[in-house]
């Protein structure tokens, strides 16, 4: 997936970065080399045990410094108001509770703080909805680690009390096959 372009998607989720970021859902790392100089630390919070030990075996490499702990999305174990940014990539398809893990991460986001977000979502065409309600209402999810093809998470992301301020809707991997988890969108929000 790097190869086609996932690589690129992550170095411009984190472009332009600075200061304290917290990364939530770090999975195996592939986060860790895109981060700009300017990034001070990251906090890369992993639940899962496999990929969080793969996490903290990428974190050496990284060029900023990062530091991997376990923590989940609906309970971050940050401080309120304590990092500059908030980074999410292809996580919130598979979190129980979207609401409450959007939440958090604008508890702890300081003023002026951002949102970062990298993640599939529901697809804008009627067809490809009804196959990713068919996939999540299936094995999709049991396959998949518990992801949800067809869930609305820019207004999620709204309605936890951000604004979208930049936003790119693609297809990826690009194809016009009706893939369920093609929808993608990559974006900024930033707290109303």
């Amino acid at each position: 997936m790097d190869r086609a372009g996932a690589a690129e998607h992550r170095r411009r989720l984190v472009a332009g970065l600075r200061g304290a970021v917290l990364e939530v859902g770090a999975g195996n790392g592939r986060m860790f080399p895109h981060y700009p100089p300017a990034v001070a630390r990251v906090l890369a919070l992993e639940p899962e045990p496999w990929l969080r030990s793969a996490a903290r075996a990428a974190a050496p490499t990284a060029p900023v410094p990062v530091t991997v702990a376990a923590g989940l999305a609906e309970a971050l174990p940050v401080a309120d108001a304590s990092v500059d940014a908030v980074v999410l990539s292809l996580v919130l398809c598979s979190v129980p509770d979207q609401a409450v893990a959007l939440r958090e991460a604008r508890r702890v986001l300081r003023p002026g703080g951002q949102l970062r977000f990298y993640e599939h979502v529901v697809a804008e065409t009627p067809g490809l909805r009804r196959v990713q309600r068919w996939t999540d209402a299936t094995l999709g999810p049991w396959v998949c680690a518990g992801c949800h093809t067809g869930r609305d998470t820019v207004a999620a992301v709204r309605n936890a009390g951000f604004t979208v301020v930049e936003l790119d809707r693609f297809r990826f991997p690009p194809t016009r096959l009706p893939v369920p988890a093609a929808p993608h969108v990559l974006g900024v929000a930033v707290p109303a």
